[in-house]
């Protein structure tokens, strides 16, 4: 047991010792992932899909509204003490039926939404999860370059709310570099040509 401890004692010591020749940095991923230009581009192209499941379920709905007048309307009719009893008869019969379409059509509704809203939300996960994996790739290449040992994310948070990432010392803020890197693509890239003057 002595040994154990002594030996335990002894690896911390070696390990304190060395940790003085480390190289330590930190990034701010959360900058880094909204000032990436890439980051922007996704958010346009996501909202672009976001207004056209919207369009999608207004038009639905749309559709929900006119049968539900139609319903009011022959409610309206199936009532009417000028009509004959075979017609307000009639009447009350289409009206049933139209109550079963918009039942059907209301759950119809209710589950393409859900399952748009989860199509949508898994999307934007994969978005997310795509642009971090680039700013990953930059980071850790920037790391071996620059001979770091580690980097934190100082954005980073624990399941409390509490930042993972409290105090550092003597520790290198990369972000700034980060982003340079990231946006240097979009900065190489041509500007679109200007249109050619007519006379």
């Amino acid at each position: 047991m002595i040994r154990l401890l002594t030996l335990a004692l002894l690896t911390t010591s070696l390990t304190l010792a060395s940790a003085a020749d480390l190289k330590f940095g930190v990034v701010d991923m959360s900058k880094a992932f909204s000032e990436f230009h890439k980051t922007k581009k996704a958010a346009e192209d996501f909202k672009g899909n976001v207004d056209k499941a919207q369009k999608e379920m207004n038009d639905r709905w749309a559709v929900y509204k006119n049968l539900m007048n139609d319903m009011q309307k022959l409610k309206k009719e199936a009532s009417d003490p000028i009509m004959t009893p075979d017609a307000r008869a009639k009447k009350a019969a289409e009206f049933e039926e139209k109550g079963k379409e918009l039942r059907t059509l209301e759950q119809e509704i209710g589950e393409q939404q859900n399952r748009r809203s989860s199509q949508l939300k898994q999307e934007d996960v994969q978005i997310r999860r795509g642009i971090y994996d680039e700013i990953l790739v930059v980071v850790r290449d920037k790391a071996k370059v620059e001979g770091y040992d580690f980097i934190f994310d100082k954005s980073g948070m624990s399941l409390s709310t509490v930042p993972v990432l409290i105090y550092y010392k003597d520790a290198v803020d990369i972000t700034d570099q980060i982003v340079v890197e990231l946006n240097k693509a979009a900065e190489a890239s041509p500007a679109p040509a200007a249109p050619a003057a007519t006379e």
